[in-house]
């Protein structure tokens, strides 16, 4: 898991058997930005959504697959955010798809440069996005 800032934590996949650890940790809400069937090895969406509500957190299913960003991705994704009244866990393969839609849906609510900054310091490159997140 890497933290971004205080609000937001991204991960590479998580297992069912994970999401008490992530509760334990004070989190309140999972995003999972990983497709269904990327890999035989990975846990259904369904199963870690159970979890999820087993254990009392929010879950939300915003997946970013082959086809690319949406401006729906990035609205659903700042949604979630703001309305979250504690840390938020995203995950998906490695993490990077979730701190991109995390950055874009911080567009025009912080200078490109800080929120490049924050990923960096988690150790995801968003530079590639600062046009987009220059933008409001």
């Amino acid at each position: 898991m890497k933290r971004i800032n205080d609000h937001v934590s991204v991960s590479p996949q998580i297992s069912p058997e994970d999401v008490a650890a992530i509760k334990a940790q004070g989190f309140v809400a999972i995003i999972n930005n990983r497709p269904d069937g990327e890999s035989p090895d990975q846990p259904p969406s369904a199963t870690i959504e159970q979890a999820a509500q087993d254990a009392g957190l929010a879950y939300h299913y915003i997946p970013l697959g082959r086809e690319g960003v949406s401006a729906q991705m990035v609205e659903e994704t700042k949604q979630v955010l703001e309305g979250s009244t504690g840390p938020v866990f995203c995950y998906c393969r490695s993490g990077t798809r979730s701190t991109t839609l995390w950055a874009l849906s911080q567009a025009g609510k912080a200078p490109a440069s800080e929120i490049i900054s924050a990923a960096a310091n988690a150790g995801y490159d968003m530079s590639h996005l600062a046009g987009h997140l220059s933008q409001k």
